[in-house]
C-alpha cells in the first residue's frame, strides 16, 4: 500500500511517501533554524505559522520526488501526538483534507513511536549508513526492544513488544536532554540549534575538567530522567568563572544579562564536561532498562540519537553486554515523515481512524485498536 505521511510535531515540516513493505521512496524536510536561531528555541507561534507556508509545497515536493501522484495515494498518516498544538494542527488538518478529499484510510501515529520505529534498517538507504551490532542486527525485524527516545522535547525510555505495543517506562520529569543542550549552547552562546553546537565545542575539551552532577530522579525503582538540576550547575559554573575573572555581579550573586562564556579552552572543557554528565545518565538509564525488561536489543532515535559521544558510548555498551544496538542514520535522528513508514503497521491491520482524529502535546502509553475501516 502506497501512503503519503505527514510531520510537523515542532519546527520540522517534513512529507514523505512510504509503503506498507516498510520502504521510503521519497522524504522531504524544511526546516526553520533560522526563523527561530535568535531566541536560542522554538518560538511556537513562528513554528505553526512556518507549518502553514511549508507543508503544501513540502508535500508536493516529496511526491515528485517519489515519481507518484495523489491519485497514487491509498492512505495518509500523520504525526499527531506528542508535539506543540499549534504545529500539530496544522499537519492533522492537512492529512484530514487530503484523506477526505481521496477517501482513503487516514492513520494517526504517536511521534515517539515514530522515532523507535526509524531504527527499522529496511528504511535507510544504505544498510550501513546506521549503526547496527552486530552488522545483521534487524535483519528479521526490532521488536521486542526497550526503545530510547532522546530530542528536544522528550526524553522517554519505552518496552516496545511490537511496532503498535509499547509501554512508558520512565521520561523526563523536567527538562529533555535536548531542550538541555539548546538551554546550555545559549548560556555558552554556542548558537542554535544546541546540540551540534555543543559537539563541537566539545572536540578537545576534557570531559573530566568540571564536577557537574548526574541525577536518576524517583528512587531505586524509577527508570525516569531529569536535567533541570544538570543546566543549573552549568549556569552558576559560568557565574562563579566570571566572579574569579573579577567580572562585577552588579551586588548580586549573579546578574544573568551580565554573564558571559568563559574563553576557549575552559568553554570547551564546560561543553565536553556537560555533554559527558548528559551521555551518563542516558546510557545508565538505557541499561537499567534493558536488564529490567530482559530484551538484548535497543533502539534509540531522536535528534539527539545524532550525538557523537552518545553513539560512542552506547555502541561500547552493546558491545561489552552482547546486546544488539540499532541507531538510525542522522537524516532519520532529527525530526521527519520517513519513520512514519510505521503508519503501515496499522493500515496492514485496518488499525484506522476517522475524521474525529484528535491531536495531543503528550504521549500515548499504547493505541488501542479501532475497527477496521476502508475509509476515513
Amino acid at each position: 500500500m502506497l501512503f503519503l505521511a505527514i510531520e510537523t510535531t515542532c519546527d520540522e515540516t517534513a512529507a514523505a511517501v512510504c509503503t506498507d513493505e516498510p520502504r521510503v521512496l521519497s522524504s522531504v524536510v524544511a526546516t526553520q533554524h533560522d526563523l527561530h536561531g535568535r531566541f536560542g528555541g522554538v518560538v511556537p507561534e513562528i513554528a505553526a505559522r512556518a507549518h502553514v507556508r511549508q507543508l503544501i509545497p513540502v508535500i508536493d515536493s516529496a511526491l515528485r520526488q517519489a515519481a507518484v501522484g495523489l491519485d497514487d495515494i491509498q492512505g495518509v498518516v500523520v504525526s499527531n501526538r506528542p508535539g506543540l498544538i499549534g504545529s500539530l494542527a496544522i499537519g492533522l488538518t492537512a492529512a484530514k483534507s487530503i484523506a477526505l478529499c481521496l477517501r482513503v484510510p487516514l492513520v494517526g501515529v504517536d511521534h515517539l513511536a515514530a522515532h523507535v520505529y526509524a531504527c527499522y534498517p529496511r528504511l535507510w538507504r544504505r544498510p550501513d549508513e546506521g549503526i547496527r551490532v552486530p552488522p545483521e542486527a534487524g535483519e528479521g525485524g526490532i521488536f521486542p526492544c526497550v526503545g530510547l527516545v532522546v530530542s528536544g522535547g522528550h526524553t522517554s525510555l519505552f518496552d516496545c513488544a511490537g511496532p503498535i505495543e509499547y509501554e512508558l517506562l520512565g521520561a523526563t520529569i523536567d527538562d529533555a536532554a535536548g531542550e538541555s543542550f539548546d538551554k546550555v549552547a545559549q548560556l555558552l552562546q554556542l548558537g542554535y540549534p544546541g546540540g551540534p553546537a555543543i559537539q563541537r565545542a566539545a572536540d578537545g575539551g576534557d570531559r573530566h575538567a568540571f564536577e557537574l552532577p548526574r541525577s536518576f530522579p524517583g528512587g531505586p525503582d524509577s527508570l525516569n530522567f531529569s536535567f533541570s538540576g544538570l543546566k543549573t550547575a552549568v549556569l552558576y559554573t559560568v557565574a562563579r568563572l566570571q566572579q574569579d575573572g573579577q567580572v562585577s555581579a552588579s551586588g548580586v550573586p549573579f546578574d544573568l544579562k551580565q554573564l558571559k562564556p568563559p574563553p576557549p579552552p575552559v568553554l570547551n572543557h564546560l561543553a565536553a564536561s556537560f555533554q559527558e554528565a548528559v551521555v551518563d545518565v542516558l546510557v545508565k538509564r538505557a541499561e537499567q532498562a534493558m536488564e529490567r525488561t530482559g530484551y538484548d536489543r535497543l533502539c534509540v532515535g531522536g535528534g539527539v540519537a545524532a550525538n557523537r559521544r552518545l553513539r560512542e558510548r552506547l555502541l561500547e555498551l552493546a558491545t561489552s553486554r552482547g546486546w544488539e544496538l540499532l541507531i538510525p542514520p542522522l537524516w532519520l535522528c532529527t525530526d521527519n515523515a520517513a519513520m512514519l513508514a510505521l503508519g503501515g503497521e496499522f493500515l496492514k491491520r485496518g488499525l484506522v481512524d476517522d475524521l474525529s482524529l484528535d491531536l495531543s502535546s503528550v504521549p500515548q502509553r499504547g493505541r488501542r485498536p479501532r475497527a477496521a475501516s476502508a475509509r476515513p
